[in-house]
């Protein structure tokens, strides 16, 4: 017992012992613990550059290839990039740089120009001859850019012409024939997206069919494409669903097919649906619509509608007599459903005004007049690989710093200029109508979109909080994420743009 004790007094001894050494060296006779200093805060570009590259890393998107370029026109000063010399697809921000080329080329008042031309002479109102329609590539003829055909056969009736005993024939010669661009993907082609641009376009090529469904699922579908399908076959490869289920239709211009196939389910009950789709050959289009809109305002025809291809030339074509010629809006006016609405025939159209002058537009002669004015703008020739006009295929390679040399180019400060009024205005109209809407970025942000399948772009201007102006590119390539991630990671960038100060 007292072996015990006597341990145990001294374990209370230490104790204490320790308990004093704890006191003195917390009342400071000890060396003091020196505090870290503080971060000092970064300045207003080192975080945006940092708040960037953050929303490049966000979910769905963060395996992407990432090219950005953010450029102070009012400083001229780089504010911020990423990869910026990486050729990306564009998409059909790809359109900035075909507008831009055709400014150059041809000027702001270029007006394309579609003539009927008559191969006899009109007697008591009756021509024994042809109708030669002759296109040079306007793509705005009963689309967003200009009206149909109406003025057309007023101006004919004018003429005194009640009766054409020939035919009616699409001349699309001047531009080469209709095809789909360098890599466009066939299951495109079927979608108005993906509509073929030549010399004669009409309602931008594309047609609406009706799909009814039948009234249980051992009855097909009916396909109609109404009295515009004259000249597109049709095959009907749609079921009738059961009733409440989903509806899913879609259009397949297969290739080696003539025909264009419409496919899916449509449920029982359910009311008709309609869809746009491309008409295939535009001059077939547009020769057949001309010619039911002849008949439609009361001028008999005999003969059928064709394509100049499908026919032999006749001695008198030469001296074929111009009874109306058609002036398209200027570009000022076609720039806008360009840029705004994004429709890729038009970007094809005016791609093509880079051809030389006098040279039959083709894709290639439009390109080299295209590489001509890249390389005088001080663009390397190897920042850019592009082969159309509209962005849709993905062959087109283009390094973000080129996209903002376009914009730097183009811009106007007074923002009243054809360039600035016809790109998309963020939360306001066309592609960015329904984006950033309530942030700092609406009614700010003007801007081109690109969308592809795991490929998202903008590339425009945008006023910053302290009222200076930044040119900006923004390609994703690649993401493993949905489109609508994105496009959130996109405008989440644009919005930063918008809030930027370089106050602290």
């Amino acid at each position: 017992m007292q072996k015990s004790k006597g341990r145990s007094s001294f374990s209370l001894c230490l104790h204490f012992a320790f308990c004093i050494l704890n006191f003195v060296l917390a009342s400071g006779c000890a060396k003091p613990v020196v505090a870290s200093a503080p971060t000092p805060p970064l300045d207003p570009v080192q975080q945006l550059s940092r708040d960037i590259t953050e929303a490049t890393l966000g979910p769905g998107v963060q395996r992407a290839a990432w090219g950005i370029v953010v450029h102070s026109l009012d400083r001229d000063e780089r504010v911020f990039e990423l990869n910026p010399h990486t050729l990306l697809v564009p998409a059909s921000t790809a359109k900035l740089i075909s507008l831009a080329s055709a400014v150059d080329a041809v000027g702001w008042d270029y007006h394309f120009e579609t003539t009927v031309r008559a191969t006899a002479p009109i007697v008591d109102g009756v021509l024994r001859g042809d109708l030669i329609v002759v296109g040079s590539g306007d793509p705005s003829i009963g689309g967003r850019g200009g009206q149909g055909l109406a003025a057309w056969i007023d101006a004919l009736k004018q003429r005194g012409l009640t009766r054409l005993e020939g035919r009616v024939i699409g001349d699309d010669d001047s531009v080469e024939e209709p095809r789909p661009q360098l890599a466009w993907a066939w299951d495109d082609l079927g979608y108005q997206t993906g509509a073929l641009f030549g010399a004669l376009n009409l309602n931008e090529n594309r047609m609406t069919v009706t799909v009814i469904p039948g009234l249980s699922t051992a009855v097909q579908p009916v396909v109609d494409g109404g009295p515009e399908s004259s000249s597109r076959a049709l095959r009907n490869r749609v079921v009738t669903g059961p009733p409440g289920s989903i509806r899913l239709l879609w259009p397949e211009q297969r290739p080696g097919e003539p025909f264009l196939t419409i496919a899916g389910s449509i449920p029982a009950g359910e009311s008709p649906a309609q869809m746009r789709v491309s008409v295939g050959n535009p001059t077939s289009w547009f020769a057949n619509s001309f010619r039911q809109a002849l008949i439609a305002g009361g001028i008999e025809v005999v003969g059928e509608a064709y394509d100049v291809d499908d026919v032999l030339r006749m001695p008198e074509w030469q001296t074929a007599e111009a009874l109306y010629t058609r002036q398209s809006p200027a570009l000022t006016e076609v720039a806008r459903p360009l840029l705004k609405d994004s429709i890729n025939l038009y970007g094809e159209a005016v791609l093509r005004l880079n051809a030389a002058r006098g040279a039959l537009a083709t894709n290639d002669a439009a390109l080299a007049g295209l590489r001509d004015r890249l390389t005088a703008w001080g663009v390397p020739s190897d920042a850019w690989q592009i082969v159309d006009g509209s962005g849709l295929s993905r062959r087109n390679a283009v390094a973000p710093e080129v996209l903002v040399a376009v914009l730097k180019k183009m811009y106007d400060p007074s923002k009243t200029d054809p360039w600035m009024t016809s790109l998309p205005i963020a939360g306001v109209d066309g592609t960015l109508a329904n984006r950033m809407k309530g942030t700092p970025a609406e009614n700010n942000v003007r801007a081109k979109t690109g969308t592809m399948s795991n490929i998202r772009t903008l590339a425009g201007y945008v006023q910053t909080r302290d009222g200076e102006t930044l040119a900006f590119a923004m390609l994703a390539n690649g993401f493993e994420g949905t489109g609508a991630a994105a496009i959130a990671a996109l405008d989440r960038i644009a919005v930063r743009l918008a809030s930027f100060s370089r106050r602290p």
